[in-house]
């Protein structure tokens, strides 16, 4: 399975929260201080809003995959295509403890592959990547 990611900053998270259950027509699936998720089947998406983005209105996309076969065979098929990746590994990001790759598109948008292994109680941990590697913590 795999589920479209979409992650977009906001100014303010419960004005927001507000807008997008009632346009979902469903409460998040996780709220935090700074971040909200909602986990639809239809659409089939990851949709995620939070204040600790650099950017307002779209952060990032993604592809969730619920193997890590399934993100082996993603960065497989960018290698192959010459696309240049980079690999976090293990993170804690987004409130979740993930392994992920990043590739951007031929116009600067960042996206994401990634599997979830589990919650975390917290929004990110920073590796040592320096700051002009991080996309935001995701």
């Amino acid at each position: 399975m795999q589920r479209l990611h979409l992650h977009l900053g906001v100014k303010n998270l419960n004005e927001s929260i507000n807008f997008y259950k009632n346009l979902f027509k469903s409460e998040p699936t996780k709220v935090k201080e700074d971040y909200a998720q909602w986990i639809l089947e239809d659409p089939k998406v990851n949709f995620a809003i939070s204040t600790k983005v650099k950017t307002l209105g779209v952060d990032h996309l993604g592809i969730q995959v619920d193997k890590v076969e399934k993100l082996n065979d993603i960065r497989t098929n960018l290698d192959k295509a010459d696309i240049s990746t980079y690999s976090d590994g293990e993170v804690t990001c987004c409130y979740a403890k993930s392994e992920k790759s990043w590739v951007n598109d031929p116009n600067g948008v960042a996206w994401e592959a990634y599997h979830t292994m589990e919650d975390a109680e917290i929004y990110n941990t920073d590796g040592a990547r320096s700051d002009t590697e991080k996309k935001s913590c995701c």
